[in-house]
Order: structure tokens, then sequence, then C-alpha cells
């Protein structure tokens, strides 16, 4: 049966409105039923440095976490190198013989710590020894305190092989030596020990750097002293060397030059020219010493050939005007130059072996004419030689 609706019956009933009370609490508004997005806030620009670090952030995050790892140990070793490693054994091992109390029952012997990391038991109390140095040192806490899985801030990496080999040098003869050498010289035989098994990094390091060639000469020479073996090696190097040679040759030169100087002013006397042993004039000696002084003010990187030449020239021309100015003097010197050179003549005569001109056939006219002439020479000098005895 169909049920029709007058529009005065399907028209609204109007009723009065009904006051409903507020609530005593907050209202809360009525959620609608689609989110509509609102717009964005306005954000003031990133600095510089903030935009960098949002940068860092989003690439650690975007990168493999394994290669996040790698560079952040990477970065660790970059700043402490062998320290990091130094850590793991000072907390982690426990030599035989040392009580395992206390913190130390989880520490492992050496030898285990080495299995447990595939390597030596000598590599790992290598890293312990150097740790132990280091403690002594106060650069780092003692094994006694530190706990396996603890971390410390670590010393910086240039510091490490001050206090690590690599070798097992130090307990050889030549080691022993080294050591020291080394603690004579004030100096952490580590540091003597590591160059001297890498000779070819000391080499390069002579070759390269000034300082360090000064250093290995002044170490050679002060080893020269007690080794007569490595003087003579010396000597043969340089006289083969053409270059050398010719240095030493002109050094030797400058050094007696300083010498004849020196010994004006040390002892106050002169050697004349025909050898003579004379006290020197006052004026001579003061302009010895002027010359001594500035000799010896010359650094070791100055040339003192020039030098010495010229103050060897002045003292030997004021010690010839010396001579020429005493009368007594002067007779002296050209007596005994005269006489040095009547006993060169002598013995180069004498050896003159009359024996064989007879025994073999080396006779020349040549050789007869010279004799001649030195007769005739030899006797004019014994007539001027009587001459002036009988005037005198």
């Amino acid at each position: 049966m169909t049920i029709a609706f007058t529009p005065s019956e399907s028209a609204p009933v109007e009723t009065e409105p009904v006051v409903v009370p507020e609530p005593a609490g907050p209202v809360m508004a009525e959620e609608p039923e689609f989110w509509e997005p609102s717009a964005p806030e306005p954000q003031e620009p990133l600095g510089a440095e903030a935009a960098q670090d949002e940068d860092d952030v989003r690439d650690s995050r975007d990168h493999d976490p394994v290669v996040v790892r790698d560079a952040q140990d990477f970065g660790v070793y970059a700043r402490t190198g062998g320290w990091t490693f130094a850590l793991k054994v000072a907390r982690s091992v426990r030599p035989g013989g040392q009580p395992a109390e206390g913190t130390a029952r989880t520490k492992v012997s050496a030898k285990a710590f080495a299995e447990l990391a595939g390597c030596s038991p000598e590599r790992v109390m290598r890293y312990y020894r150097a740790w132990d140095m280091a403690a002594d040192d106060g650069l780092v806490p003692q094994f006694e305190v530190l706990v396996p899985g603890e971390d410390i801030e670590l010393p910086d990496a240039d510091v490490w092989l001050s206090y690590y080999t690599s070798r097992n040098s130090a307990s050889s003869v030549r080691g022993q030596a080294i050591t020291a050498a080394a603690e004579a010289e004030g100096i952490r035989p580590t540091k003597a020990l590591e160059v001297a098994e890498n000779p070819t990094a000391l080499r390069a390091a002579i070759l390269a750097d000034p300082g360090t060639a000064e250093a290995a000469r002044g170490a050679l020479l002060d080893r020269m002293k007690e080794d007569p073996a490595l003087q003579t090696e010396m000597a043969r190097a340089f006289a083969r060397t053409d270059d050398l040679k010719k240095a030493v040759a002109n050094e030797a030169k400058a050094a007696d030059r300083i010498g004849y100087v020196r010994q004006i002013v040390e002892n106050g006397q002169i050697k004349t020219p025909a050898g003579q042993t004379v006290e020197a004039p006052a004026e001579l000696r003061a302009e010895a010493e002027r010359h001594l002084s500035l000799l010896d003010e010359l650094d070791d990187s100055e040339e003192a050939g020039e030098w010495a030449g010229e103050a060897y020239d002045t003292v030997k021309g004021l010690v010839a005007k010396a001579v020429e100015e005493d009368p007594a003097l002067r007779v002296q010197e050209r007596r005994t130059k005269f006489y040095n050179s009547l006993q060169k003549a002598t013995k180069v005569f004498e050896e003159l072996t009359l024996d064989e001109v007879m025994e073999e056939d080396i006779y020349e006219a040549d050789m007869l004419q010279r004799l001649e002439a030195l007769q005739e020479a030899i006797g004019t000098c014994i007539s001027a030689l009587r001459k002036a005895t009988t005037t005198s």
C-alpha cells in the first residue's frame, strides 16, 4: 500500500530554541571530517655553519653505516695513532706473574690476547711496554686503574713513536749500545733505535735537510776520534774524490795560516822567513790579535779561507818589516837564510851516486856542463866569502 504525504504534513514544525548551558571546562573544537594542510610558517635562512652541520647530519644518514663507522674509526686513529691499539692492550692484558685481583680478574695474558688478535705475543708486549713507559712519564694512566672496555682521552699521534719501537733491537748488543748513547745524549732510546733500524730514512733526511746533515757531521767527527778504522775509511774516501781532496787542501792551508797568526798572539813570538824565532814587536802582536778576533767571530757556515789569507798576508808583511827595521836581526836573518841554502845544496850534491855513472851508460854531455857551471859558481862564492872575511 502506498502512503502519500501532503505538504502540510511534511513541513518542519517550528519549535522554541533550546538553551544549552556552557560547560565548566574548555570546549574541544570539533575535528573536521577531512584534514586540510595549513600554510607553512616562514623560516629564517640557515647560516653557513648551521647549513654545513645539517648537510653533515643528512650525509651521515644517507651513507652506509659500515662506511660511517670506518670513517669514525679512521678519525680516532688519525688523532691518536698507535695509542688506540695500545689502550686496548693496556686495559685488557695482564702479563703472567701479576695477581688476578679486582678488575684484573677479567684481563688475560699477553699470549691469550695475541691468540685472540691473531698476532704474536711479542707484538702485544711491544704495545704494552710503550704504554708502560708513557705511564711512567705521566702521559697515560697506569695499567691497574684501567678497566676492560674503558675509553680515555689519548695523547696525540705524534708522541707515539717516542715510546714505541717495532723491533726487538733494544735487547741486542747493538741495541744496548744505541740505548746507552741515547741516554747519554738525554733523549729517549726508542727514538735512536728507530733511526738505527731505518738507515735509508736517515740517508734521505741527511740529503734533504741541512740541519740533519750538520748533526750527522758532528756525530761522525766525534766517532772518528775513537775509531781509527773509520778515520782511515773517511780519509780514503776524501783522497779518492777530487773535489773533496781539493777542499781538504784548501781548508788545511787556511788552518795553517790561522795557526801562524794564533801562535804570535798566544806566544808573543814571530817566526822569520829564514826560520828564526824572535820576540814579536808590540805593533805586530796587536795587529795579529785584531785579525784573530775577526777569525774567531766567524760562524761555522762562513768561509774562513779568505779571512785567513788576509790575516796571514798582513801579519807576514809586518814580520818582514820588523826584520828589515832591526839591523842586527836583518844580518842574522840573511846569514841564516844563506846557511840554510848551503845545507840544502850540500845535501843534494851528496845524494849524487857516482858509482851508477860509472857502471851504467847514463852519461850525457849536458851533465858535465852543469857540473862545470856549478863548480864555477862555488868558486865565485868561496872567493866572495874569503874577501868578506879579510875585510871584516
